[in-house]
């Protein structure tokens, strides 16, 4: 495993970590606990010491099998986990520092923890980045031990380049893979400035940089792939990065013919977005113990030619139209 710094966290992360979307919500089918603590004990076991959770998946499950997998460990494993979905409706007016502190006082009891390594606003309305009250509720957290870092999880660059802003701001996730560049221009350079530290999410764009999706692919009705193509749920860009599906997968194919054809399409799709020493870590998720082995391989890579960057620049030129300016 390679290691990272995470911007002003101070943490040295795995390059690969594991996010667990998939291990908790939105993917189709219910919560295995058993299942969950496979995925991250191999993690852990593989030398993964960061892992992403949120108290909205699967209403806070998954957090709790994080913890306790974590707890149970020896190694030192950073746990982040999100709040703020729970609003609803989910609206600016709604967050108010008592809410957010009562879902960190929540996540704290979920996870059994002291502190929360780091806390992340999770995908808030565009406008709560521009109130520095909320920002400020956090430093008073931070100042009572509850958390020892703030992050921000969000949908647009514009959010991004807002939250920075505030001193605070250790981290940001942000959608970043080969269907969607625009992080990689003025953010990833404004981040490095201020040391923030950028966790790359969707890498895989919710499955179609894996390979294995097809045009006879199908998904449960709970899987967000199925019910959230075109926003109704939710952002439109979480679910394949806002690419159309049989766009993308028109998309896989020439991308694939950049790569050995005897070698899987997703550590290739990983191992594109360590090309940029901006990002701290990516977080690709996992629904079985053997897809965090084949995240993981992104790691053992060779760096991608310059034929292969100019490459995967020109799919993304013929995708750029339908994303570059929505998120």
């Amino acid at each position: 495993m390679k290691f990272r710094m995470l911007g002003k966290t101070g943490f040295k992360v795995s390059e690969v970590s594991l996010g667990t979307w998939q291990v908790g919500g939105g993917w189709g089918g219910r919560f295995d606990e058993a299942s969950a603590e496979a995925i991250i004990n191999r993690a852990i076991d593989r030398g993964v010491n960061f892992i992403d959770t949120a108290d909205v998946y699967d209403d806070g499950l998954s957090e709790a099998a994080v913890a306790r997998v974590v707890r149970s460990r020896a190694e030192r494993v950073y746990i982040a986990t999100k709040c703020g979905r729970k609003i609803s409706p989910h609206t600016s007016k709604e967050y108010t520092p008592p809410r957010l502190v009562s879902f960190v006082d929540k996540s704290l009891r979920n996870m059994g923890l002291d502190a929360i390594d780091l806390i992340q606003l999770h995908c808030p309305p565009t406008e709560v980045y521009y109130r520095p009250e909320i920002f400020e509720t956090f430093d008073r957290l931070r100042d009572a031990g509850k958390i020892l870092h703030l992050g921000v999880s969000v949908e647009k660059v514009e959010e991004a380049l807002k939250a920075i802003e505030y001193p605070n701001v250790a981290t940001v996730q942000i959608i970043f893979n080969m269907f969607r560049h625009r992080p990689k221009e003025l953010f990833f350079w404004e981040a490095r400035k201020r040391n923030v530290g950028v966790i790359a999410r969707v890498p895989l764009a919710s499955g179609l940089l894996s390979g294995a999706l097809s045009k006879t692919s199908t998904f449960a009705k709970d899987d967000h792939r199925a019910f959230n193509r075109e926003g109704a749920a939710f952002d439109k860009g979480e679910t394949f990065s806002g690419v159309d599906y049989a766009t993308g997968l028109k998309a896989v194919e020439e991308v694939r013919r950049l790569f050995p054809a005897s070698e899987p399409l997703a550590p290739w799709a990983i191992r594109w977005i360590l090309m940029f020493d901006a990002v701290g870590c990516v977080i690709p998720g996992a629904s079985k113990p053997e897809q965090v082995d084949a995240n993981l391989a992104a790691s053992d890579l060779p760096p991608l030619t310059d034929e292969q960057m100019a490459g995967v620049d020109a799919v993304y030129g013929k995708l750029r139209a339908q994303v570059h300016h929505l998120w």
